[in-house]
């Protein structure tokens, strides 16, 4: 038994059509999505995108760059996003490495080495590498998160916000990463107690 083997043995039923020919770019997410082609696990805290027509966002339209990676500009070049957390926190591949995007700032951080080993960390420590533990007591008290739908913090926790259920709201996935994408653009670069004032078109 792999990672990948004990991940999807938990996962929800695939997102997308079954007999859909994943073509990313990358052998080891297509062979994940032919297995598998998008699902939720860990309470909806994963989210892997689908690849092809889906009733939810595809992951050839979460790519896109007029849904939302333009607001990023160049901090969201070169990665192919397949994945988030609770929080829109993107799981992103460039090569066979996994990296981590935060919505926030734009940042990137190398997480694992393969898609196995992406599996394996997840599965190890899912209620924070998932965002799960706050995911969980949101929908205790809110409900369940509907589709292509991810929590969001009302104060950026960038900016001093709490993790603290309070301090959540349920938005449109796409819609979310858009808006932080305008604010990494403005922080990007600056010193840490930079006093700052944010645009939000």
């Amino acid at each position: 038994m792999t990672a990948i083997d004990d991940l999807l043995a938990i996962a929800s039923p695939p997102l997308g059509a079954d007999d859909a020919t994943p073509s990313t770019g990358h052998d080891h997410l297509d062979a994940l999505l032919s297995r598998k082609n998008g699902f939720y696990a860990f309470e909806s805290a994963l989210h892997v995108f689908p690849t092809g027509p889906s009733a939810v966002t595809s992951l050839e339209e979460w790519n896109a760059a007029s849904l939302w990676r333009h607001e990023y500009g160049d901090l969201a070049s070169g990665l192919t996003f397949f994945a988030e957390d609770a929080f829109g926190v993107q799981f992103a591949l460039d090569g066979d490495a996994v990296w981590t995007f935060e919505p926030e700032t734009g940042a990137r951080e190398r997480f694992e080495p393969t898609v196995e080993s992406w599996a394996a960390a997840l599965l190890a420590d899912y209620e924070s590498t998932t965002g799960h533990v706050l995911a969980h007591a949101w929908q205790v008290a809110n409900g369940p998160l509907p589709p292509d739908h991810r929590l969001v913090p009302r104060q950026l926790f960038v900016l001093g916000g709490a993790y603290e259920v309070a301090n959540l709201a349920n938005l449109p996935a796409a819609q979310s990463m858009g808006f932080r994408g305008s604010i990494a653009r403005q922080i990007a670069d600056l010193p840490d107690g930079t006093q700052i004032r944010l645009v939000v078109d």
